[in-house]
């Protein structure tokens, strides 16, 4: 009689999670990345998203003093590019400095909430970024809720607990 209840009780759980697949539940999407926005706006925005695209090209290339040196040149070329501060983020959550990562996660949130560009394919990357950061803080509380609503919004991104370099170039 047991089997019979397990087996009931897993048909179950395969039904729910088929109706959930099928639009029952919160439905995956595709995360921004910075390529997609290189030819937006001013020449200084452009120049800017180009220089972060070169940074996380070097992250991929196993170069991280080149890619923050390309990280810190978009900054100075445009002080207002919330991608610049993302990706700095990301680059210091992966070298293990939660500290500087929230600070550089802060100032791209505000600055896309200020830009009105705080879309959920961006919101994504916050919540994981800033989850991964408190996580590594030992704030595990803090960090846990927010990794694992990334996970479920972009399980192939966030599927690993990290965004890499190329995930979001």
């Amino acid at each position: 009689m047991e089997f019979v209840y397990r087996l009931a009780a897993i048909s179950m759980l395969t039904l729910s999670l088929a109706c959930e697949h099928l639009g029952g539940g919160m439905s995956e999407f595709e995360p921004m990345r910075v390529s997609s926005l290189t030819a937006e706006g001013d020449a200084a925005r452009r120049a800017s998203l180009r220089l972060v695209v070169e940074g996380l090209d070097a992250d991929i290339a196993g170069e991280p003093s080149r890619a923050h040196a390309r990280y810190q040149r978009a900054l100075n070329v445009d002080i207002n590019n919330p991608w610049a501060y993302l990706a700095i983020a990301r680059h210091h959550v992966e070298a293990g400095d939660p500290t500087r990562a929230l600070q550089f996660l802060d100032r791209a949130e505000s600055l896309l909430r200020m830009q009105g560009e705080l879309a959920d394919e961006v919101a994504v990357h916050l919540d994981g970024l800033r989850g991964g950061a408190l996580y590594d803080a030992a704030d595990h509380e803090g960090g846990a809720p927010l990794l694992d609503r990334a996970r479920e919004r972009a399980p192939r991104i966030w599927g690993d607990g990290a965004l890499q370099a190329e995930e979001l170039r």
